[in-house]
């Protein structure tokens, strides 16, 4: 059974594909699935999915985004656009925010 980690990496974040197929290609988390440690990243792994025609839908070969797994996904740096680790720290006023340990920059403010 599979627990639930808590991420340093979030959806709507930019992240680069480290290994695979799509390996130095980047895109925009859609969907985070913390209970597989899987992410579907915009554009990135694409898979072929044969389906069937209902009321809403034609039917079909159709092509989507699979959950790649975590691990494979680093952060896009802000400033510098390379891979980077996530860390965090505490603001004066109190709020913890995450910091890209690359350029040193803030993620979200």
């Amino acid at each position: 059974m599979a627990q639930t980690v808590k991420y340093k990496i979030k959806k709507g974040d930019e992240v680069i594909v480290l290994t695979g197929k799509d390996k130095g290609k980047s895109g925009e988390i859609i969907k985070m699935l913390p209970k597989e440690g899987r992410a579907v990243v915009q554009g990135i792994n694409m898979v072929k999915r044969h389906t069937r025609p209902t009321q809403t839908n034609p039917g079909g070969i159709i092509e989507k985004e699979a959950p790649i797994h975590v691990s494979n996904l680093a952060l896009k740096d802000p400033k510098t656009g390379k891979p980077t680790k996530v860390g965090f720290k505490v603001e004066k006023d109190g709020t913890k925010v995450r910091v890209a340990k690359v350029s040193g920059e803030v993620i979200d403010g």
